[in-house]
């Protein structure tokens, strides 16, 4: 194709991109629009029990200039150790715009991290703050010294963000602290090809959930494979690329657009984490078993997990 063809189509596609992932937000209350069904899914979408603080760090020398950590009230005076799950943004979308979902992870015992990169693609930020937070850890004079749990780490991310996570835990020095990693509407390789934001599946080790949401944003018209952000097709060849080996699910979201997905699948978000940072036996039974929840709840579909007993 000609190039003064593709430059406007590419960026035209930055724009659809754009569209859906910049807003307002996710806003406070969403847990109670979620419509979550299953046991383990409505359990998880609320929020837990503890108090969350946050604390802002601002940085230099990169392409963002602020972190932000949320984290339990209770880690100030407490002599525990605690999972981190460090967020890639999605295109235009900065740390503040996740903030109730940063909380609500907070409350079930994380420390979450963001960050204000608007183009997190290469997943450089994503391993900066996961420098930060682990400088914090080893810091004296930090309310987070000796409270980050180095073997716990987990990384999330939304669009553009999702392929941060890949690039993230695939392409940085860093990448070794990653235990799990949750992908949410994952914008489909070819596209992410044309966009220049490269990345490649097969180095992916670590537990790795996928998810998409249903409404044609993401999962396209069905009739070619130009139209959809992260149709099911993409998201099947994506899981078929991962070693053999690799624990992985993948599953799409009823009701749901692009930038749903931002909040919708928090409930299994959590459950995820719990489940592969800290071995929740609860949280597990979503994913594993003869019947896991996810397969059974009428909420989603598509679901296929591999090597997860």
């Amino acid at each position: 194709m000609n190039k003064k063809i593709i430059i406007p189509i590419l960026g035209l596609i930055s724009s659809v991109l754009i569209a859906g992932c910049f807003g307002p937000g996710v806003q406070k209350g969403y847990e109670n629009q979620v419509g979550a069904k299953g046991i383990i899914e409505t359990k998880y979408t609320s929020f837990g029990n503890s108090e969350v603080n946050s604390k802002d760090i601002q940085v230099s020398g990169t392409s963002f200039t602020n972190i932000r950590i949320w984290y339990p009230s209770e880690l100030e005076t407490s002599n525990k150790r605690y999972p981190v799950v460090v967020f890639a943004n999605g295109t235009g979308v900065i740390n503040t715009a996740y903030e109730e979902v940063f909380k609500h992870l907070a409350s079930w015992g994380f420390i979450a991290v963001g960050n204000d990169d608007k183009n997190s693609w290469n997943g450089k930020s994503t391993s900066k703050s996961l420098d930060l937070i682990i400088s914090e850890n080893n810091n004296k004079n930090s309310v987070f010294y000796q409270k980050v749990n180095t073997k716990q780490i987990g990384v999330s991310g939304h669009s553009q963000g999702g392929v941060a996570v890949i690039n993230a835990i695939t392409t940085q020095s860093n990448s070794d602290l990653f235990r799990s990693a949750f992908g949410a509407s994952t914008t489909k390789h070819e596209l992410s090809v044309g966009l220049q934001w490269p990345y490649d599946v097969s180095k992916v080790t670590i537990p790795y959930f996928a998810v998409a949401g249903m409404g044609a944003s993401d999962a396209g018209d069905g009739k070619d494979r130009k139209s959809g952000i992260a149709p099911l097709w993409s998201m099947i060849e994506n899981m078929d690329q991962l070693p053999k080996s690799t624990p992985s699910i993948i599953a799409r979201r009823r009701d749901a657009f692009h930038e749903h997905m931002l909040y919708k699948a928090d409930g299994y978000m959590t459950a995820w984490f719990l489940y592969t940072l800290t071995s929740d036996s609860e949280a597990k039974k979503a994913f594993s078993g003869s019947s896991p929840e996810i397969k059974q709840n009428s909420n989603w579909q598509d679901v296929e997990i591999r090597n997860i007993r």
